[in-house]
């Protein structure tokens, strides 16, 4: 699961960039009075600078980046001993800027052009995901949520920069508590959520056992050893006692601190506070039992640091100095505070929220359904379309062989002729007879010459025909002087 995924990545969330301003601040180790032959402190390698901590941000590398090359400037460096936090905050260092040396703003420059190319990466992938590269995408609003570079200047890294820089680092680090909680918060309302889903599909007494055996899963998750006020004498004397393995009657908070310093910068940040309430947090949660769940071990370990951060951080910079902790050590909460109430307590979410968080999932539902209705309607359309595509193609490709047949049938090849040597090839014999119309041409209609040219056939017929007018068939039946009249009446063109 998503927020589960995230809520175990949580206890990797470090400190925000201020850590990264002042760790340069602490390099030497702070002065401790001890008595040597009780404790002994680890060995530190002085030429080894504390590690750069990881504040979790989407730009923490061209965050550190940026600092590790203004440290390197002696005037930033000594504006940056003598300046307070909610200056910095304000933005006054920024101003600063103006006066470092021309090696290292030619390296700012560089990595903003290196940052500006990176963003604008980032943003065409976001685009190609969500709308395509057909949709327009408005750039601007998308350049809104990297509001710590000045996009107008993509080049030159300028005072406006820096004061981005340290605005929007601050503002994200201290939204990101916020927004583990409302994780949880879903989380759990999620959890309950598939819970009672889940009794809907069993019978009566499938459910009576569900439910009584998540109650007796609670009883159990409940039944641990008393939790100590976080930050608390007695809470940092069980973690001086039982993870450093000293002497309970030797505790010095002190000497607590720098054990407990682990990467010697002379402050608690985040994460080294966090450590020291594992032992805390194992007489409530054991990943082996079944009652016990770790994402909530990581929300309540979040409250613990949370609580003990409201309590110490005098000047609110997210970081705890050995003079806020010696401070602390000395208040009445310190020395009798408290009981401190668990996750199951307090319930994360109200009534209110559970419901409106039911009405979203129902919304959800019916989008989700309504979308793959429209993706099945679109599914039907494209596969009707290619079905009309397919008998489309059918018909082209007949239509194609069809004319193929025909130009086959009506082109035939002539026959080859095959000669031998000088033989002269057959010549086949031409018709001499000419065609009616032919004739009538070669004769210039000559009625004359029609007439030579009937046929018996014609002649008879035409015998046929004086016999019908009453005329005699032949000369000889003519009186005497008459055939030769005759004879010239048939001479008569």
């Amino acid at each position: 699961m998503r927020i589960h995924n995230k809520m175990c990545w949580s206890r990797a969330l470090h400190t925000g960039w201020l850590l990264l301003l002042v760790q340069l601040l602490c390099l030497e180790a702070v002065p401790i009075s001890m008595d040597k032959t009780k404790v002994q402190e680890p060995e530190k390698k002085a030429e080894e600078p504390p590690a750069s901590v990881d504040t979790g941000l989407h730009y923490d590398r061209y965050l550190r980046e940026v600092i590790d090359f203004l440290e390197k400037d002696q005037h930033f460096r000594e504006k940056l001993h003598n300046t307070d936090m909610e200056d910095i905050k304000q933005g006054k260092l920024a101003k600063e800027l103006d006066f470092v040396s021309h090696h290292v703003r030619t390296k700012l420059d560089e990595l903003k052009r290196q940052e500006v190319s990176r963003l604008r990466t980032l943003i065409k992938a976001k685009q190609d995901l969500e709308g395509g590269n057909d949709i327009a995408v408005d750039h601007q609003a998308l350049l809104k949520q990297f509001e710590y570079l000045n996009h107008m200047n993509p080049h030159t890294f300028e005072v406006d920069d820096l004061d981005r820089l340290i605005k929007s680092a601050t503002k994200d680090l201290e939204n990101f508590d916020k927004d583990r909680h409302e994780e949880f918060k879903k989380y759990e309302m999620t959890k309950d959520h598939d819970r009672r889903e889940h009794l809907k599909t069993l019978d009566e007494d499938e459910r009576q056992k569900e439910e009584e055996h998540y109650e007796e899963m609670k009883k159990k998750h409940a039944d641990h050893p008393k939790v100590n006020h976080p930050g608390s004498q007695n809470q940092l004397k069980e973690v001086w006692e039982e993870a450093d393995g000293l002497d309970p009657e030797d505790f010095d908070p002190k000497t607590f601190f720098n054990l407990h310093d682990s990467n010697g910068d002379g402050f608690f940040d985040e994460q080294e506070l966090e450590a020291l309430f594992t032992k805390e947090l194992e007489k409530i949660y054991d990943p082996t039992n079944e009652e016990d769940d770790m994402v909530e071990m990581e929300e309540e370990r979040l409250r613990m640091r949370e609580h003990v951060m409201n309590e110490v951080d005098s000047n609110k910079d997210r970081l705890v100095s050995l003079e806020e902790f010696l401070v602390a050590t000395k208040k009445k909460e310190f020395l009798e505070p408290d009981s401190w109430e668990t996750l199951e307590q307090n319930q994360a979410y109200t009534d209110e929220e559970m419901r409106e968080f039911e009405e979203h999932l129902v919304q959800q539902e019916e989008d989700l359904n309504q979308k793959a209705v429209d993706l099945q309607n679109q599914r039907d359309e494209l596969e009707r379309q290619q079905e009309q595509l397919n008998a489309q193609k059918i018909e082209l490709q007949q239509a194609v062989e069809h004319m193929e047949r025909l130009k086959t049938q009506n082109v035939e090849p002539p026959p080859e002729v095959h000669v031998e040597g000088n033989a002269i090839p057959e010549m086949h014999a031409v018709d001499d007879q000419l065609h009616p119309e032919q004739e009538a041409q070669l004769q210039g209609h000559d009625p004359a010459l029609q007439v030579q040219q009937h046929t018996p056939q014609d002649h008879h017929e035409q015998h046929q025909n004086v016999a019908q007018q009453g005329l005699p068939q032949t000369h000889q039946d003519l009186p005497p002087g008459h055939q030769e009249a005759a004879h010239g009446q048939h001479n008569v063109p």
